[in-house]
């Protein structure tokens, strides 16, 4: 399932590149490709989570052939972590191939064919049990978004992807590195055997520090997200959504794969760094968003910010904070594409991103509107919609580790609020400064068709969240196991135990309705 998984999307996607037929014909056919293609994808994802055994943190739907003599395997596997990811990538790349339906105008076939590969890698990146070919999927995902900015991006696109490209490739070539150098102590490339290999404590460190400088560089952390404002900013309303929703996760899945099971005791040592660039992050970045008069921009600067709750989660060292880290990666997912879509929907009637040049677009679209206030309180971590789930178990993880490092990042939650409520005021509500603001037309059909499950899987993670903590927890427990053993510190707050463990009870469990 796995491998028809990976491989079906890549023949297409040679497929579309040559398709015969005029010009008008092919960008039609196409389109239909595309979205069929991600349409079985998700269909076939569906099947991988109703088959899923939620009990076990052992590697399921397994595949092995050997490549090299053993020195490289085609060896693909997901546990629950892996599962609800790829679970996120199919579920978002229909709704991309919808968003460029009309918008994107030149060249059909290879915008279609690239986003086809870029959903085979991504969907790689998650599935690779062998340490080479994870390597060969999360690097090989940068040519498509590459190509996607630098031709059907703005008008600086060939300055944003050559930095996107630069500042992601430069990380991992260190990861290159270490992974020649762990292979060759432990004496394989397989990530479970490498997951459960105790490596040298002195030697965990400069591993730990090479596996970060890709992964810092992927999610973004500060100070090495300057690329992704601007990638945000030339790419089209498609790829912002794939990039903010899937791409920055794979930063948060090597951290949760790598970093903390295969250099336990480095990852404890090395804490504060992650909790002193997070914190950071959470404040800088949103002051940042605060003056930003660029629609996509303010968005990116908020994905930096909710990123930063991510990792601080996951360094906290306990059940609570990784789960957390795990579910703000999700609903991230949903909430930043559903809101660089909101971006495009009136960029595409407007031709601009200018905060100030809308105003009062509540009174010509008033269901477009609703949909953007949804969001904004998602985005915001309002209780009822999936970013509170994973705010609320991220910050009680971190407070259980580090009291004032939660004080420090549970400002952004009010920081948040400042920067999202005052785009949603300056664009939805006041006078309607510009005629051709007041003229926009409400919602079309194929924007209903992506606004309306983007919203119901919002509320659904916010309500009953239990369907997709129930594959994560398994493989937590394992994780923190696996710390354990390396001393990683405990909850020093006895305090908080005993004046409320009935709310603590049901934080471990994941928010039970």
């Amino acid at each position: 399932m796995l491998s028809a998984m990976i491989l079906l999307p890549l023949a297409l996607a040679m497929l579309v590149l040559f398709l015969p037929g005029d010009e008008a014909a092919r960008a039609r056919l196409a389109r239909l490709i595309g979205l069929g293609t991600t349409l079985v994808l998700f269909v076939m994802a569906l099947v991988l989570w109703s088959r899923f055994d939620n009990a076990t943190a052992a590697f399921q739907f397994a595949e092995r052939a050997e490549i090299f003599g053993g020195l490289f395997s085609w060896h693909l596997g997901i546990d629950g972590i892996s599962l609800v990811l790829i679970l996120l990538t199919v579920f978002l790349m229909p709704l991309c191939i919808l968003a460029g339906w009309d918008s994107v105008k030149t060249r059909i076939p290879e915008y279609i064919a690239a986003f086809l590969i870029m959903e085979s890698l991504m969907i790689g990146v998650f599935g690779a049990l062998d340490i080479f070919l994870f390597y060969i999927f999360f690097e090989a995902g940068l040519i498509p978004m590459y190509l996607i900015i630098g031709i059907w991006g703005g008008k600086r696109r060939i300055y944003a992807s050559y930095k996107f490209f630069l500042y992601t490739l430069l990380g991992s070539v260190l990861m290159l590195l270490a992974m020649l150098w762990m292979v060759m102590e432990a004496g394989t490339t397989d990530i479970p055997a490498l997951m459960a290999h105790d490596f040298p404590v002195r030697a965990q460190t400069w591993l730990w520090l090479a596996f970060f400088a890709s992964f810092a560089v992927k999610m973004p952390m500060w100070p090495v997200h300057t690329w992704l404002p601007d990638a945000h900013v030339e790419a089209p309303t498609a790829g912002s959504m794939i990039l903010a929703g899937v791409m920055l996760k794979m930063g948060g899945y090597g951290f949760i794969r790598f970093s903390l099971p295969m250099f336990p005791e480095a990852s404890v040592q090395l804490m504060w760094i992650v909790f002193a660039l997070s914190m950071i992050a959470v404040v800088y970045t949103s002051l940042v968003a605060l003056v930003q008069q660029d629609m996509k921009k303010l968005i990116a600067y908020s994905s930096i910010a909710h990123m930063a709750f991510v990792t601080a989660g996951m360094f906290a060292f306990n059940t609570q904070g990784l789960e957390g880290a795990v579910v703000v990666m999700l609903s991230h997912g949903v909430v930043s594409a559903a809101l660089f879509f909101c971006v495009g929907v009136i960029y595409d009637r407007l031709h601009t991103r200018d905060i100030d040049r809308y105003g009062g677009v509540t009174t010509n679209m008033p269901r477009y509107a609703l949909f953007f206030m949804l969001f904004t309180m998602a985005s915001i971590a309002l209780p009822g919609t999936s970013g509170f789930v994973g705010e609320f178990l991220a910050l009680t993880g971190i407070f259980m580790a580090e009291t004032w490092v939660a004080f420090v990042m549970a400002t952004g939650v009010v920081l948040g609020a400042s920067y999202m409520l005052w785009l949603f005021a300056r664009v939805m509500f006041g006078a309607q400064k510009n005629a051709d603001a007041a003229a926009m037309p409400d919602l079309k059909r194929r924007e209903w068709a992506i606004m309306v499950p983007l919203a119901l899987v919002a509320l659904w993670m916010g309500v009953y969240p239990k369907p997709f903590l129930d594959p994560v927890r398994a493989p937590v427990a394992s994780l923190m196991a696996r710390l354990d053993r390396a001393d990683a510190p405990q909850t020093p707050h006895t305090p908080l135990k005993a004046a409320s463990p009935v709310l603590l009870a049901s934080v471990s469990e994941g928010l039970r309705p």
